[in-house]
């Protein structure tokens, strides 16, 4: 059928981190979507260091040279869904009366401010109804959102300089659950873990909403560091040893010291992930779910970090929690083989960017 009356804009997902920049964008297909473009574009360091951007031309540059070098199919918008930094944004779960949809814009603003550390004036706010899984008639829960607009405003600066026209700018957290939490919608709480190469977040998703999210500065790349100091390697070769060994070769002398090494930062976010754990379990009481377990009942890992061999099973026995790898394209209809399941756990953000994009 001609598209010559749908005026929506097609967009892609883009995802910037600190050290790295990913597109994706879908295409419609009869059962769902599939991956049309793709490109993964290394950021050197010091151009976005904890979020902030600190070389606005030289990260113009890069989004320029990624856009028009993507694989597959070339881009055929200049619309995209871009993806905020975890560490700079604010999300909270509150409660409001039930009031009409103008009346409700209102008064979450006037409630937000007594959860925001920042004044509305200094953030972008946005809010979403978050629907029940079990309907109740006293309250609404509404997600709110925010970011310092110190924080915002370069990253579009950047898109416009770019070329690129920014449909929507969204954090993280959201974007990937949206890959990972099959048709979104988790009866019992799910904590993802997203180990990213310069920190980890946590996220934990219950019934059609995200709970609650943090982010701690263990990464990926500390994991290599670790491995670095210990066995007195450059880099480059610690990150071989790491992805050669991981957590499962223990038999060989240099297995057993890559595991020696890697156990006191994993040890640290064994102690992250309870402390997170506690925390929301400690304030889960007014979910409104199907079952009456409000406590998280898995966890879920992404973030090319996940690709450590043994570290579902290890984190399953140090935590007395199922642990498995999440899937990115549990609501997409297929990858065609473009990107191998190692590296799709790297994408879980940009894909759910780009299924915003083709859903908009």
């Amino acid at each position: 059928m001609l598209k010559l009356l749908d005026l929506k804009p097609e967009a892609f997902g883009l995802d910037i981190s600190d050290l790295c920049l990913r597109i994706a964008k879908l295409q419609k297909k009869r059962d769902g979507f599939v991956l049309s473009s793709y490109n993964k574009t290394p950021i050197p360091a010091g151009i976005i260091k904890d979020g902030e951007i600190k070389k606005e031309k030289e990260l113009v540059e890069i989004i320029k040279k990624a856009v028009s070098s993507v694989k597959l199919n070339k881009l055929n918008s200049k619309y995209v869904i871009v993806s905020l930094p975890e560490e700079k944004a604010f999300l909270q779960v509150i409660q409001m009366p039930r009031l009409s949809p103008e009346d409700l814009r209102s008064a979450v603003i006037y409630e937000a401010e007594n959860y925001i550390p920042l004044g509305i004036e200094e953030v972008y706010m946005d809010s979403q109804l978050v629907q029940p899984v079990r309907d109740h008639l006293d309250h609404q829960d509404v997600l709110i959102a925010a970011l310092p607009r110190k924080t915002v405003d370069p990253y579009v600066n950047v898109l416009k300089s770019a070329g690129l026209k920014p449909l929507a700018l969204e954090i993280e957290s959201l974007a990937i659950a949206r890959s990972l939490i099959e048709n979104e919608l988790s009866n019992n709480p799910t904590l993802i873990i997203d180990l990213g190469a310069s920190r980890t977040s946590f996220i934990v998703f219950s019934g059609y909403a995200l709970r609650f999210t943090s982010s701690i500065p263990v990464s990926s790349e500390e994991l290599t560091m670790a491995i670095s100091r210990t066995l007195q390697v450059d880099s480059e070769k610690a990150e071989k040893l790491k992805m050669n060994y991981g957590l499962e070769t223990k038999a060989t002398r240099e297995g057993g010291q890559v595991f020696d090494a890697l156990i006191p930062p994993l040890t640290d976010l064994i102690e992250q992930i309870k402390k997170c754990l506690v925390y929301y379990q400690t304030h889960s009481s007014h979910e409104h779910l199907l079952s009456h377990h409000q406590n998280v009942e898995k966890i879920m890992l992404c973030g090319g970090g996940a690709n450590l061999k043994g570290l579902p099973d290890f984190l399953a026995r140090q935590l007395s929690f199922p642990v498995v790898l999440g899937n990115p394209w549990v609501n997409i209809s297929s990858n065609d083989k473009a990107l191998s399941p190692e590296k799709s756990l790297g994408c879980a953000t940009v894909l759910g960017l780009a299924l915003r994009g083709i859903k908009t």
